[in-house]
Parts: C-alpha cells; structure tokens; sequence
C-alpha cells in the first residue's frame, strides 16, 4: 500500500499528526502502531492507569544497569497501544515555563513561537485565570473531578513554607504551587487518541494499522520511501515517513535502519546508510524519589479500590477512581542560584511505591521528587536487533545534590501545621532518612523513572545535531521525527504537553513543506 505520509506511533504526537494532515481530504495518511486498540476499561478509569504497566499495553522496557543507583535495572513502561503513553500515564498537563523553550536555542521554537502550539490543542474546562489557556483545542485540561482532603492540606502546607499560589499552573513560570491540571473530560481520561485520532478515523484517508511492529525505515539511496514490519510487510510513503515512536523508539528505528553512528551500526549489523554518531545519545529523563508518611485517617487512596467506589465511578464518573494519583505539585528552587525550578514535588494521597504495582499496605500519603534539570546524560543503543536504555542517571554529582535538597523540602511539607490532623511517621519502604549521606543511599536505592525520557534525536542548527529545526533527520530525505526525542532539554514540567506540541508543529511544518514547488527533494 501507498500514502502521502507513514507515521510510525500512535502515541501522543503520531496522534496530533494524524488528525491534522489527515484533515487535508487530498492527502492519505497512514498511522502504524505496533500495540492494539485502546477499548480497555482500566485506560479510561484515571486512577487505574497503574493497572496497565508490564501488560500488553506496555513496552516493558528495562534499563541496563545503573552504576549510580546501586547497580540496579530500573523498570520504564512506555505506552504500547493506541493513544500511546497519554493512553497509559497520570494525565497530568504541565508545560514547562519560558526558560525551558528558550534555552533550546533552536530558530522557530522560543517559547512566544512554541505557545500557539499549546494553546491550539487545549479544550480548558473551567477557570482560566489570565487566558494562560486554549478554549477550542481537542484536548481537555481540567481541574480533577473529586480531590482527596489531604491535597488540600498539602496546597496549605505549600502557603505555610512560603510557595506562590499560582491561579493556573502553566503561565511563563510554574515556581510556586497549584492543583494539577489533567486531560480529563467528565471524570475520564482524555488521551491524544480520543482528542486527535477518533474524531479523524471517520476520514477514508487515514488509515489505522495496528498490532504492527516497524522493523525499519525502507530507503532509495538515502531518501525514505516506506517502513517494513512484522518480517517483511510494507507500507510507502510518497511524500515523507514521519517517526513519532518516543525517545527510545524513534532512535532505535533510526539505527535499525542504518541511520547512527557508523561503527556501532557496523558492530550491531547494520548497513550503515547516513552516519550520524548522535543519534541515540543526550537520553535524558525525570529522576524521581520520594517521602512516604502514614496518614493518621483513613481518608486516602488506599481504600479506592472498594466496590462502592467502582460504582460511584461507573454511574456518576466521580469519586477516588477519577484520581491521578498526582494530585497536586509544587515548583521550587534548591538555591536562590537556580534560574528556574529545579525540583517537583508532586503530592499523593497515598503509598505511591514500585510504580503503584505494590498493594497499599495502609493509609499514607507521599510528596515525590522530581529532578527537573539533570546533569547526567544517557543513551540508547543496539545490541543486536535488542534496544539498550542507560539513562546515565547522577552520573553527575549535582543531580544526587539537588534530590537530596528536594527530599529535605518534602520532608518540611510534612512537617507544617497544616499536614499535622494526617502525617504520621515514616511508612515502609520508606525509613525516614535524615543526614544528608542516608538521603543520598535513599535516592541510590529507591529512585525511579517519573516517565519521561527526551533527548536522543536532538533537534539543533548544528551539523551534529539529529534532526534540524523542521525535524528533517540531517543527511537523508522525507525523514522526519516528531516527539519528545527530539527536545534538546527537558522542560521543567512534564513531557505530555511538550510532545503534543511537537505533534502541532509538525502538522505545520509538513503542511508548508507540502506547499513547496521543491517539495519532493
């Protein structure tokens, strides 16, 4: 079969890219996904997005070892069904401020340029102080549906330590406090698929392929003609194939393709077809700890699961199930020397511990830490036809710094007036750490992903870079990659947002190549 445009991922990009080219009746589109459909009960359900990590709805992926976490492998779910991630995370929508589009440094992508793309997916529901938000974009942002009452103790406990109330969270600055605002719409989850992608499936030229898994980019010499999946199927692109398989996907298609650093090509058996030696480094992603204290009351989400809570769900599609668990965050600073937050902390009413997959042993609460800026970079790279994830994660000391100040804030939320009526003493696994040395060991054995890896086909003006600021991949032609992989820095925030964003832009920036006499070339 031949389209227009192959998009590989359904996730939150591929999603923004097959609804806006597919708009264009004289164009045909095909959007490949290598997970199935998004008809499960628990992807709707916010609260039960834990439900869906090491399924079939998930990439499972493991890291290598990790020389600075106590040698541990470290578990990474991905989104693997339609909708992608956005299918499968806490639907949180947190942009990221100024200073976090401006240091890309990029032509094109400053945060005044990157901002309409925002706001043209947003659907906010509810208050809009300042218009921080878009009105009539596909995709909801509201407030959450039925907040537990200690996240309102932690919002008074942020007042307390002196944070800034933010009327809305995603302004130029996030530095202060504020609830979480979540791709919600009536108490369930709004993912990319059900913004971007149902509506545009009733459209005879986009075609949906699913349960199909891309082994490579089909090339002419070096210019990009179709994919091959599942051992030998093929789709062609007439125009452009466009990778939107995230930051461990998009990379490792590059380098099964022969797109990479030509002597790791060569050792993995590759034939090497454009080398381009980063494709695959600068992996970043969102480290993140935590404090867990029992809660005094049986007020949390520890007893969500219970059958009147699944009814008040499924008939009134309110209750704790329309949790995402995060329910409230704060932004701050270290040090007064930081520019910008460089810690989250993102509150819980309940034992968030081992990704959710371990049961509640009790009420408790926990504020997270989030590494907003790391130091340390990673990579992925291919072991023959296998992946390689190495996040790299405090392989700079500053990074282990900056966790070890965030855990002592935490740990001071605990401590207010406000949290008094419900936090009680450490909850296992958590010991209450306190020195400086016990807080490092804490963060070493207990750290996990917060989920959002960006980096590995780095968009730039500099000949190194993967993909320029059109996110043409550098040295061959109709390819492109629109998703997170592409962002040269995280954001201080979360990488939903950013990633549909990417999506927007694309859509733009494919439309206008489209309208080029020189189109083709």
């Amino acid at each position: 079969m031949e389209y227009d445009y192959v998009i590989v991922g359904a996730g939150s990009a591929g999603c923004v890219l097959a609804g806006r080219l597919s708009a264009d009746p004289g164009v045909s589109v095909a959007l490949v996904e290598a997970g199935g459909q998004d008809d499960k009960l628990e992807i709707r359900m916010p609260a039960a997005f834990n439900k869906l990590f090491k399924t079939a709805y998930d990439w499972n992926y493991t890291t290598a070892k990790q020389s600075e976490m106590s040698g541990r492998e470290l578990y990474w779910p991905r989104g693997r069904v339609v909708g992608g991630s956005s299918s499968i995370n806490a639907q949180m929508w947190v942009r990221g401020g100024r200073l976090d589009y401006d240091q890309w440094g990029v032509p094109g992508w400053s945060y005044d340029e990157v901002l309409p793309y925002f706001r043209r997916a947003e659907h906010r529901e509810g208050g809009n102080a300042g218009g921080v938000y878009g009105t009539d974009g596909p995709l909801y942002v509201s407030e959450l549906r039925s907040p537990n009452v200690t996240t309102a103790a932690f919002l008074q406990a942020c007042d307390e330590l002196g944070l800034t109330r933010l009327p809305e969270l995603n302004g130029p600055s996030n530095e202060g406090y504020s609830p979480t605002p979540v791709n919600q719409h009536r108490g369930r989850r709004w993912s990319a698929a059900d913004a971007y992608l149902r509506p545009a499936l009733k459209r005879p030229n986009l075609t949906l392929v699913t349960g199909a898994t891309v082994d490579r980019v089909l090339f002419d010499g070096r210019r990009a003609v179709g994919i091959e999946h599942d051992g030998g199927a093929q789709l062609r692109a007439r125009r452009e194939v466009i990778l939107a398989a995230g930051a461990i996907g998009s990379p490792y298609l590059l380098m099964r393709s022969g797109v990479g650093a030509a002597a790791e090509l060569r050792d993995a058996g590759v034939p090497v077809v454009r080398d381009l030696p980063e494709v695959g480094k600068n992996l970043q992603d969102h480290l993140s700890s935590g404090v867990i204290v029992r809660c005094r009351q049986p007020v949390t989400l520890s007893k969500a699961e219970s059958v009147s809570n699944l009814l008040r769900y499924l008939v009134l599609r309110s209750g704790m199930l329309t949790t995402n668990v995060g329910e409230a965050v704060a932004f701050v600073r270290t040090s007064p020397e930081e520019p910008a937050p460089d810690i989250e902390l993102i509150f819980a009413p309940g034992p968030f511990v081992d990704h959710g997959l371990t049961p509640p042993t009790g009420h408790a609460m926990t504020v997270g830490v989030v590494l907003l800026q790391p130091e340390s970079r990673g990579r992925v790279g291919l072991n023959g036809r296998d992946v390689v994830v190495d996040p790299g994660y405090l392989t700079r000391e500053a990074d282990l710094r900056r966790m070890v100040a965030g855990l002592k804030t935490a740990k001071q939320i605990f401590a207010t007036s406000a949290m008094r009526p419900y936090a009680d003493g450490p909850m296992p696994p958590y010991d209450g750490p306190e020195s400086d040395e016990e807080l490092a060991r804490w963060v070493r054995e207990r750290g996990e992903t917060l989920y959002h890896p960006v980096g590995t086909c780095r968009m730039g003006v500099d000949d190194a870079s993967v993909v320029d600021p059109e996110l043409r991949v550098r040295g061959v032609e109709g390819l492109r990659v629109a998703d997170a992989s592409i962002m040269p820095t995280l954001n201080r925030g979360h990488t939903h947002a950013p990633a549909i964003m990417i999506g927007e832009k694309a859509a733009d920036l494919l439309l206008a190549a489209r309208a080029r006499p020189d189109s083709l070339t």
